[in-house]
């Protein structure tokens, strides 16, 4: 069984706008509190599935973290993703067993929230950010992310993530690595051409994502050059979000723009399956 869809990550440069933004978009959101060791802090949008979206921002230069280090050369939006094992390191040591070698970890991480909880993690990463890493809890995961219902109400109607799409270099070399990571049960479609771009999806329970990579350096299309031009600018990574919604109640604001900061934002039906 492949892993869940645990969380994605927007660097934004000032966490209360931010907050405020994506309450205003329709978002219900929660103060996650500070990194323990770090500069950082964040807040969450919880979904009814148990996965997020984490806004992060920093209150110090931080040149070692990769998240800081993009949203200082190439603004706000999405810099990673992360997938829930229920154990780190059994999930690391069969990746590794599959070929996958350049996955390090684990690594603690931790994080105070404003009522006094101090909750722990443990996560492993690849080498390059086309791969998300893995956020696996030691401390009850309740303690990271709500379960109450009312938490993960949205006056938008947001449920949950349809789909994300993660720009890679090359498509076959990411594919594999997946592969590596997830195992034999990972499903996967077959590899189209749209516009210039080479396209797979990959099924991990309701979530789909979606790996993109320009077709040929020559690809001219209207796709192959966005695609290009966010490979040169930002690297390898998540770079657009899909999430369903209940119609009934939708109140919809798409991006990417100032309120979604630096976000492709879309919708889908709640029906809607990858």
């Amino acid at each position: 069984m492949t892993l869940p869809l645990d969380h994605i990550v927007i660097a934004v440069q000032q966490l209360d706008r931010a907050i405020a933004d994506y309450r205003a978009l329709g978002f219900q959101v929660l103060i996650g509190g500070r990194h323990n060791g770090r500069t950082s802090h964040n807040a969450l949008v919880v979904f009814q599935d148990g996965s997020y979206l984490e806004l992060i921002a920093w209150e110090g230069p931080a040149p070692q973290e990769r998240w800081y280090t993009t949203l200082q050369s190439a603004g706000e939006g999405l810099v990673d993703f992360a997938l829930l094992p229920g154990d780190t390191t059994e999930v690391l040591n069969a990746a590794r067993s599959r070929g996958l070698l350049s996955l390090e970890g684990p690594f603690d991480g931790a994080r105070l929230r404003p009522d006094g909880a101090q909750l722990r993690w443990q996560t492993a990463r690849h080498a390059s950010p086309d791969l998300p890493f893995l956020c696996g809890d030691i401390s009850p995961r309740a303690l990271r992310v709500s379960e109450s219902p009312a938490d993960r109400l949205h006056p938008n109607g947001a449920l949950g993530v349809a789909r994300l799409d993660i720009a890679v270099l090359d498509l076959p070399t990411s594919l594999a690595r997946y592969q590596a990571l997830l195992g034999p049960d990972l499903a996967a479609g077959p590899v189209l051409l749209r516009e210039g771009v080479q396209q797979i999806s990959l099924t991990l329970g309701s979530t789909e994502l979606r790996l993109l990579s320009p077709a040929s350096e020559q690809a001219d299309g209207a796709q192959a050059q966005a695609l290009k031009h966010r490979l040169a600018t930002r690297g390898e990574g998540p770079c657009a979000l899909v999430l369903r919604s209940d119609l009934t109640t939708a109140r919809h604001a798409e991006g990417p723009d100032e309120f979604s900061h630096g976000v492709a934002l879309s919708w889908a039906s709640h029906d809607a399956q990858p």
